[in-house]
């Protein structure tokens, strides 16, 4: 039996796991009062908020995919916000901006968490509001012990927010200096917020109308009503080294609402692989289990060259797919069929070879031919990044203690409901404190081009192409939810997760530990936007001949700090009722809980 880091949880009545113990144990006791998975999630998602905010934050963005028990198919709920109606490329341009900032103002969109969170509360949940907000307002008030990553990136930050984001100054380093790592730090601005919203709602009769209640509060009452009068006179430092004004506006936020839709989906050696749609980065797993559905993954060594190369070479071409052809399908007619399916990867197979790819591949898909052209061109630009605050979500110990990232749910209730949820944006990074507020707005915005004619031209009303990108897969029906902060790694290490568990007959945690790599070779999503062409990092785990035989096949290899790459969290239900749950021990936070 291989060794795991940690058991595999094991249980009947319920799990909880997430990238911090106190938000999974926070959504074990939501469980433990009758909640639903939705109740439990939505909790951990507003704790996290508070535990993690240097990953996410209250204005920030939420896909999620729900399972209910029963059902075939899970639902995707949208809480990924749309650009302002000040968002165009001449006004962007109008600025000095040939790129999007990936800080500041005009870094952000309609803030979407909250939305989403109560549309699924609404529907799916069962306990009033109250219990599912106090734990995070608890925190918010007395105080959490602050993570050491969460410490490093204030003080990295003091400068800047002392000189640039004085609201910012006031809010993360309290008394003029940076929370020491495990020192309770509290925000009671941000506890007020949620306090008055509670308030609120509670005037209301019954918990729906509480609900759209707290939901009016935030869109239409006095947070946007915050977010409106700050911007109207705010000028601040961005990540491209000027200082600007936003476009946001209380109205954009009032016209906004979350959404369902359904969700895309492939079948793979028996499993239904379920993702979010083509404005998220989620149907490049997608595309990547079609492309290796005929390339014998199976009787690969699972930490083996063979394997490493051959899913990197893949993922290559599917995020060359992603550049050229993603984006918001309610603005751009997507070719997303073509993208799925067999004969189109049997095509993109044939360009698999036995060294590494230093090239950007898009698929040529007639009529898309400018598409394919421009993510090209793009690629091949160099990107170089400009003064200001941190701005970028890659994640792990190995890359700067300021950008921001992300954070992940996982749940399963006791009638066999499941969420899968990837929160992320509104880091403490990412733009300054909202006065009053206590907190700052996303940079979403970033994954724009200011290019017309693109899937990803910034334009209102648009989504912005997500990175954020929860799974969910099973035999036939749902039974598997997972997923994990990163960035661009999202998709490749769930990847990677998946096949060792279809193919390596592992248990979630074992599959967990194994050692992970990822590529940066296509375009990052996030400012400056820059390639890595061959770029390939492993954990050293793999081992000296592992690494060595990837260097002779072409890989620009770079090894990491060991136990430092991914932070994925997972949870599972077997036909006979039995729960099983894991989560990394990469950075010491994630943990999975449940009985």
């Amino acid at each position: 039996m291989q060794f795991t880091t940690r058991p595999e949880i094991l249980g009947t009545f319920g799990v909880a796991t997430s990238t911090h113990w106190i938000a999974s144990t926070v959504g074990m006791s939501i469980l433990e009062k009758g909640g639903t998975a939705v109740d439990a999630a939505a909790a951990m998602g507003f704790v996290l908020q508070v535990v993690e905010s240097h990953l996410c934050g209250p204005l920030g963005d939420l896909p999620a995919l729900i399972h209910l028990a029963g059902e075939d198919a899970p639902h995707v709920v949208c809480g990924q916000g749309t650009a302002p109606a000040g968002a165009t490329i001449d006004h962007y341009k109008s600025e000095g901006l040939d790129m999007v900032p990936g800080s500041g103002l005009l870094a952000t969109v309609i803030p979407g968490a909250f939305g989403a969170w109560m549309l699924m509360l609404r529907d799916h949940g069962r306990l009033p509001l109250r219990d599912v907000l106090e734990p995070a307002i608890h925190y918010a008030r007395h105080g959490h012990p602050t993570l050491a990553r969460v410490s490093a990136t204030i003080d990295g930050l003091a400068d800047f927010f002392r000189d640039e984001w004085p609201t910012s100054y006031a809010t993360w380093l309290p008394g003029g200096s940076a929370p020491a790592p495990e020192s309770l730090f509290c925000n009671p601005a941000l506890a007020d917020t949620y306090d008055r919203i509670l308030t609120e709602a509670e005037a209301a009769s019954g918990r729906e109308a509480q609900i759209e209640a707290a939901r009016r509060a935030f869109y239409e009452g006095f947070v946007a009503e915050a977010i409106d009068s700050y911007l109207k006179d705010a000028c601040v430092m961005d990540a491209a080294g000027g200082r600007r004004k936003g476009v946001l506006t209380g109205q954009d936020m009032a016209g906004w609402q979350a959404t369902y839709e359904a969700p895309l989906s492939v079948d793979y050696h028996g499993w239904t692989v379920w993702k979010v749609g083509m404005w998220s980065q989620g149907p490049t797993l997608l595309q990547s289990l079609r492309l290796l559905d005929g390339i014998g993954i199976a009787d690969m060594d699972l930490n083996g060259a063979d394997f490493v190369h051959t899913v990197t070479e893949v993922m290559k071409l599917s995020f060359a797919d992603r550049e050229a052809y993603y984006g918001d399908p309610s603005h751009t007619e997507i070719p997303t069929d073509t993208l799925l399916s067999r004969d189109y990867a049997a095509t993109r197979r044939a360009l698999i070879g036995l060294r590494a790819s230093l090239d950007q591949r898009p698929g040529q898909i007639e009529g898309y031919d400018l598409w394919t052209q421009a993510a090209i061109k793009r690629s091949a630009k160099d990107s170089v990044a400009a003064p200001g605050a941190g701005a970028g979500e890659p994640t792990m110990a190995h890359l700067s203690e300021k950008r921001g990232d992300t954070v992940h749910i996982d749940v399963i209730d006791q009638w066999g409901n499941m969420v899968s949820a990837t929160p992320s944006g509104g880091w403490l990074q990412s733009s300054p404190v909202v006065p009053g507020l206590g907190m700052p707005l996303n940079s979403r915005a970033q994954m724009f081009w200011l290019t017309d004619g693109l899937p990803t031209s910034l334009a209102p009303g648009r989504r912005p192409r997500t990175t954020l990108s929860p799974s969910m897969a099973g035999r036939g029906t749902p039974s598997l939810a997972f997923g994990t902060p990163g960035g661009d790694q999202q998709d490749q290490w769930q990847l990677i997760l998946f096949l060792r568990l279809v193919h390596g007959d592992m248990n979630l945690q074992a599959a967990i530990d194994a050692p992970l790599f990822n590529t940066s070779h296509f375009q990052s999503s996030f400012y400056p936007r820059g390639t890595q062409p061959g770029h390939l990092m492993v954990e050293p785990a793999f081992g000296e001949a592992v690494m060595a035989d990837l260097k002779a096949r072409g890989h620009d290899l770079h090894v990491a700090e060991p136990w430092t790459v991914g932070r994925m969290t997972a949870a599972s239900r077997d036909p006979n009722g039995l729960m099983r749950a894991a989560a990394t021990p990469r950075l010491m936070q994630a943990y999975a809980v449940g009985r």
